[in-house]
């Protein structure tokens, strides 16, 4: 924290979008707080998640500038809006394997079918900003700059392997009966990005597997805390939301952070990590597609 106020009293400029971001959020928390006396504040707290998590984008994007000058919204925006159709794209992968496994559900959310859906897409579309973004304010931070580790000899064996084993893990699920599959969303959690990151390493992309074959833990540490940070702040905002999600998981059901259950909890790292394979892994295919200027 020491470092972070230092860096912060001694950057460079703090864009405006940062305050509008901040601003969102006290608005979110102050109808959570107002919402069961005052009929608009309810209608507000309905959108709590994106309204907080858009702020939050736009407040660490920010930040990120003063740091060190770049940021995502702010010098990379074609970056920031490819992101952002990827990463309700990539939810509803999971919200289609949530259709057999059953571990979540929504309650609250508006009636006309239009407004949910828009609200849906904006929530949706802030989960790979906010990781990203998580991770590149710790990367920018240097938190985990001296972490290394043992160059990993990275042979066909580990890259066919982890293909093979990552396909079964996103598989088994879909196959298994109903009963049983409640049981397996950690295969799901994990079986994307040890399936897509060998072969976005293979391609010549960015990916995790050549980082632990240049023995640096950094980008590795940075995503997983990320992961974690992102998630608490996820049930944090959700558990008073007048729209929100319930888990009905098997799993650890009187154990809790907030709604999600502990077992759930530990998911959101390798979660994190999921949502880089399957961004590089489709950048692949817009890298090889693009024309030469």
């Amino acid at each position: 924290m020491r470092q972070l106020a230092h860096s912060i009293a001694g950057g460079g400029y703090f864009k405006g979008h940062g305050w509008v971001g901040l601003g969102l959020i006290l608005v979110a928390e102050s109808t959570l707080v107002l919402q069961n006396g005052y009929p608009f504040a309810r209608s507000i707290s309905i959108w709590t998640t994106p309204i907080c998590w858009w702020g939050y984008i736009l407040f660490v994007d920010a930040l990120i500038f003063k740091l060190k000058g770049n940021s995502l919204i702010s010098t990379r925006k074609r970056e920031f809006f490819l992101q952002l159709p990827l990463s309700v794209g990539f939810w509803l992968i999971f919200e289609i394997y949530n259709l057999h496994l059953q571990n979540w559900e929504y309650r609250g959310l508006p009636d006309n079918p239009i407004i949910r859906s828009v609200g849906l897409c904006l929530a949706f579309a802030t989960i790979m900003p906010a990781l990203f973004q998580t991770a590149e304010l710790l990367t920018t931070l240097k938190v985990f700059r001296g972490f290394k580790i043992s160059k990993l000899q990275v042979t066909n064996r580990i890259i066919y392997g982890g293909m093979v084993l990552g396909f079964l893990f996103v598989m088994i699920p879909l196959l298994a009966s109903q009963h049983h599959a409640r049981y397996l969303f950690a295969f799901v959690w994990t079986g994307f990005v040890i399936l897509l990151d060998p072969i976005v390493y293979s391609s010549g992309g960015e990916s995790l597997l050549r980082d632990l074959k240049e023995g640096t833990m950094e980008r590795i540490l940075c995503l997983f805390v990320a992961g974690y940070l992102c998630g608490f702040l996820w049930e944090f905002w959700n558990y008073w939301a007048a729209a929100k999600w319930v888990y009905i998981a098997p799993f650890t059901p009187g154990i809790k952070i907030f709604e999600m259950p502990l077992a759930g909890f530990f998911g959101f790292g390798p979660f994190a990590w999921e949502y880089f394979a399957m961004y590089n892994f489709v950048r692949l295919f817009i890298r090889r597609n693009a024309s030469p200027c």
